[in-house]
C-alpha cells in the first residue's frame, strides 16, 4: 500500500531552500560590490563574478522550483496509485467474497426455490459489479491507445435516443439493486427535456460519456433521488448543449477539477459506502477532448447537489420527417 505523504515537508523544504538561495545571492552581490568600490576588485573580474554568479543562482532556483513541482507531482501520483489500489481490493474482493458466501451455502444445504432465487439474483449483481469495473479498466487502456491513432473512424449518432435508452437501463438496474435491498428506497425522480439532435462521433464514446454522468447522478442523488437531464441543439453555433443535475451533496468548489484525474475520489477510501475506484469521470473528461467540446461543474441557484453543463461541436437538429 502506498504511504498517503504529506505536501507541507516539501513545499516547506522548497520555500526554505529559495528563501536561503537569495539571502545568499543578495549577500554575495553586495560583497562583491563593496569589494569593487574599495578597489579589491577590477571592473572585469567585478562583472565575471556578477555574470557567474548570477548564472549559477538562476540555475540552482529553476532547480529547486523543478524538484518542488516533481515532488507534489509524485506525492499526488503515489495519493492516486493508493485510491486506486484501496478501491479496486474493495470493488474486487465485497462481491468475489459475496459469491463465494452464496455458493458456499448453496453446496453445504439444501436451500427453498425462492430463497434460491434470491441467492441468484444476488450473485448476478455481484458478477455485474465486477464486470462493471473491468470494463472500466478496458474503457481506460482503449481511449489510451486510441490517443495515439491519427484518425478514427466516427457517424451520426442520435443523442436524445441514447440518452433515453441509458436513462432507462440504469434506472432498471438501480430499481433491481434497491429491491433486493431490506430498507425500502424511495423512486427516484428522473425528468428529461430531449431535443432530437444528431452529433458526429463514435456511438461507444457517446454512452461512456453520458452513462457514466447519469450513473453518477443515481449514486450520488438524494433521498429521494432527483436527476434532471436535458439535451438541446444551440444552432447559432451547431453545439449539442446537456445537463445532467442530480439533488444530492454536491461537490466541493476546491475539489471541481481533481474529480476527472484518474483514479482521484472524494474522501477516504476505506471508508466508503458507494461503489467505484475513480475512472468515470475521468473516462468522461477524455471522451470530452477526443470529441473537442467542455464539460463544467456548476452550482444549481437555491438547491444543493451537482450540475455538469457539457458542449459537443459538430452537432445537427435532427429534420421534422425524421423525427416523426
Amino acid at each position: 500500500m502506498f504511504e498517503r505523504k504529506s505536501l507541507k515537508w516539501p513545499i516547506a523544504l522548497a520555500v526554505t531552500m529559495i528563501v536561503l538561495l537569495v539571502s545568499l545571492m543578495i549577500g554575495w552581490v553586495l560583497l562583491n560590490i563593496f569589494g569593487w568600490q574599495r578597489g579589491e576588485l577590477s571592473t572585469s573580474l567585478y562583472w565575471i563574478l556578477i555574470s557567474a554568479g548570477s548564472a549559477m543562482f538562476t540555475c540552482v532556483v529553476v532547480g529547486v522550483v523543478l524538484y518542488l513541482i516533481l515532488a507534489i507531482q509524485q506525492i499526488n501520483l503515489n495519493r492516486r496509485q493508493s485510491n486506486f489500489i484501496d478501491a479496486v481490493t474493495h470493488e474486487l474482493k465485497s462481491p468475489i467474497a459475496s459469491l463465494k458466501l452464496y455458493l458456499q451455502t448453496l453446496n453445504r444445504r439444501p436451500i427453498e426455490e425462492p430463497q434460491r432465487q434470491d441467492f441468484y439474483k444476488a450473485m448476478l449483481q455481484d458478477v455485474e459489479r465486477l464486470d462493471k469495473v473491468i470494463t472500466q479498466l478496458l474503457d481506460v487502456a482503449r481511449l489510451s491507445h486510441r490517443a495515439e491513432e491519427s484518425s478514427v473512424d466516427t457517424s451520426p449518432v442520435r443523442v436524445d435516443e441514447l440518452v433515453k435508452r441509458i436513462v432507462e437501463e440504469v434506472q432498471a438496474r438501480y430499481a433491481a439493486s434497491e429491491s433486493d435491498s431490506h430498507e425500502p428506497q424511495p423512486t427516484p425522480m428522473v425528468s428529461l427535456e430531449l431535443e432530437p439532435v444528431i452529433i458526429q462521433g463514435m456511438t461507444v464514446d457517446l454512452d461512456m460519456l453520458f452513462r457514466n454522468l447519469i450513473d453518477n447522478a443515481f449514486k450520488y442523488g438524494g433521498k429521494p433521488c432527483k436527476i434532471d437531464i436535458s439535451v438541446h441543439f444551440d444552432s447559432k453555433t451547431n453545439r449539442l448543449l446537456a445537463t445532467i443535475s442530480d439533488n444530492g451533496n454536491g461537490i466541493p468548489r476546491s475539489m471541481r477539477r481533481r474529480i476527472f484525474n484518474r483514479f482521484f475520489r472524494i474522501g477516504d477510501e476505506l471508508e466508503r459506502t458507494k461503489p467505484g475506484i475513480g475512472l468515470g469521470l475521468f473516462l468522461v473528461r477524455n471522451v470530452i477532448r477526443r470529441l473537442k467540446g467542455s464539460i463544467a461543474i456548476v452550482d444549481i441557484p437555491g438547491h444543493s447537489g451537482t450540475r455538469f453543463e457539457i458542449s459537443l461541436p459538430n452537432a445537427s437538429s435532427v429534420p421534422a420527417h425524421e423525427n416523426a
